[in-house]
Formats: C-alpha cells, sequence, structure tokens
C-alpha cells in the first residue's frame, strides 16, 4: 500500500465517522437545541450517501441539503432573511421533509419550492461547501487535541516510569 492509499484510507475513514459524530452546524443564538430528531437522523443518513456517491464519483465533499435545512431553520428562528435566502429555505427543506421525514409528509403547496433560480442555486452550493469545511475544521481541531492530549498522558507515563538520577527528597 502506498502511502497515497494509506491517506486515502485514513481520510476515508474520519469521513464515515464524521457523519456520525461531526456537529451539526448552526446559526448563533441558542437554536440549535431545538432541531428536531427527525432532521439530525436525517443529516446523518444524507452525510453517508453524500460521502458515498463523491468517493464512487471522485468529486469533493460537500453538505447536505438536510444540513443545510437545519442551518438555515436556525437562521429564520434568529433573524428576518431575505427573499432569495427564504426561497433556498423552502427548497431544501421541501427536499428534506419529503425525503426524510417519517411518517412521510409532502409539504404544503402554498409554500413549497421545487427550484430555485442559477444564482439561489449558486448560494445553496456555496452554503453547502461552508457548511461541510466547517465541521470538517472542528473535527480536525478535535482530533489534533486527541492526539495531543495522548502525547502528553505517553509522556507522563514515561517520566512516570522512569527512573530519577537523584532521589532528593
Amino acid at each position: 500500500m502506498t502511502a497515497k492509499d494509506e491517506w486515502e484510507l485514513k481520510k476515508g475513514i474520519s469521513e464515515i465517522v464524521g457523519a456520525i459524530y461531526d456537529p451539526v452546524i448552526v446559526w448563533p443564538g441558542g437554536w440549535g437545541d431545538t432541531i428536531p430528531d427527525w432532521l439530525k437522523g436525517a443529516i446523518t443518513l444524507e452525510r453517508f450517501i453524500e460521502n458515498m456517491k463523491a468517493f464512487k464519483k471522485g468529486e469533493e465533499i460537500t453538505g447536505t441539503d438536510a444540513e443545510a435545512c437545519a442551518y438555515l431553520y436556525t437562521v429564520c428562528l434568529a433573524q428576518p432573511v431575505s427573499h432569495d435566502w427564504a426561497q433556498i429555505y423552502l427548497y431544501v427543506a421541501t427536499k428534506t421533509i419529503e425525503k426524510q421525514r417519517v411518517p412521510p409528509t409532502t409539504m404544503p403547496k402554498d409554500i413549497r419550492v421545487d427550484l430555485l433560480t442559477d444564482y439561489q442555486m449558486q448560494k445553496l452550493k456555496h452554503l453547502k461547501r461552508w457548511i461541510y469545511a466547517r465541521r470538517a475544521r472542528r473535527r480536525q481541531e478535535r482530533d489534533r487535541a486527541e492526539r495531543h492530549q495522548k502525547r502528553e498522558k505517553a509522556a507522563a507515563e514515561k517520566k512516570a516510569l522512569q527512573p530519577s538520577m537523584f532521589d532528593l527528597e
């Protein structure tokens, strides 16, 4: 196995673990704990699907519709949003609710959004890339902190086991 293959394997494992354990990125303001449980489950499921698609097609991994829905949900609870962001939120909410909601639910016709303009779709793609970058950064920081903690623990154990030359006590 080459170094590149080993790195790709480690990255793939990290992505799979991240699909389960990465935090849900929300707008600051305290509304993150109001995200419905079914949406949290949808986020995990869609992360796995996104990972499989990205690895199979060799594409970049991005955030998912469910993650964008959760993020925009918390934004909309904290502050007013523009027409474009409202349309984007209703678009991802429509897709997420109809794909993931148990029992199956249909979005009401008066707020259902099935198409976005090119500009709105670009904003959504940018949001998904940003969400993924944010959660990947948090995963890297967590991994780095764990490695640092392990190194410190190993150094402390080594120091405790190492006899001292001079016992001054």
